[in-house]
């Protein structure tokens, strides 16, 4: 299992992804889940991956040659030479299909889990920034303001703090640090996903430098944003009124006995 969260925001995108890959109890092991399959002045293109390796290492394979011209007299079609990162989508969704009928037959047989998810982010030829979900089938949908990340992977336990404290207009070292609280509660929850974590933050401004940046187990930041963060979290929790209906009493009864009293 994995855990990679794109946030796509009106001052930048943001992509942060897990290392661990996990086939069993005693097979845990380090393999990056960002991927980078353009970067030059006004393009850089970023994918993040999920599910099975061998599928999602073809698939990156596919691209990195270029899938076939649909003119045997022109190049091989790659990432970089796509106008619009829509047809950068289109592409990838296509070396998808082509992955999965090469290997899945086989894997099915074996009995072994096949699907994967990607996340696409990034621009192209200094456009506009786009992030987009690309399923297993091949087919994609675009990030848009009113929900503005996509998760893949192990996403229940980091999905309900992006709900509650992150929309379009945040900014983007707002949302770093929401991410990556997304993250610290993935990882006290479920083993099969860990540290170290990648980190891209790609500001709208295409003349902005690209933050990249791998957390590891030591960083200090994130060990203390971890700490900061359940200290505060009991510390709310204890400041909530406890259950009056434990003592036996009715809320709302009370309430309408302090109304009467200050009437």
């Amino acid at each position: 299992m994995t855990y990679c969260l794109g946030i796509m925001l009106r001052d930048g995108l943001i992509m942060i992804g897990d290392t661990r890959t996990n086939a069993g109890i005693d097979n845990i092991s380090t393999y990056r889940k960002l991927h980078i399959l353009a970067d030059a002045p006004d393009t850089f293109v970023v994918l993040a991956s999920a599910g099975n390796l061998s599928v999602t290492q073809l698939v990156l394979g596919m691209l990195a040659e270029g899938l076939p011209a649909r003119n045997p007299e022109e190049e091989p079609r790659r990432i970089e030479h796509m106008p619009s990162m829509f047809q950068a989508a289109q592409l990838v969704g296509e070396a998808v299909m082509s992955a999965g009928a090469q290997l899945k037959p086989a894997l099915y047989a074996a009995n072994v889990p096949s699907g994967i998810s990607l996340l696409l982010g990034g621009r192209i030829a200094g456009g506009p920034l786009k992030l987009f979900l690309i399923y297993d089938a091949g087919n994609f949908i675009e990030c848009q303001q009113d929900s503005p990340f996509f998760q893949i992977g192990a996403t229940q336990y980091g999905k309900p703090i992006l709900d509650r404290a992150m929309d379009h207009h945040s900014s983007l070292e707002e949302a770093v640090k929401v991410g990556l609280l997304s993250f610290d509660s993935t990882i006290r929850s479920d083993l099969s996903v860990g540290l170290p974590f990648d980190l891209i933050v790609v500001r709208q401004d295409s003349s902005a430098p690209i933050v990249r940046r791998r957390i590891e187990v030591d960083d200090p930041y994130f060990r203390n944003l971890s700490a900061r963060w359940s200290m505060l979290l009991n510390e709310s929790r204890a400041s909530i009124p406890d259950p009056p209906f434990l003592r036996g009493e009715d809320p709302v009864s009370d309430i309408e006995d302090r109304l009467r009293a200050k009437g």
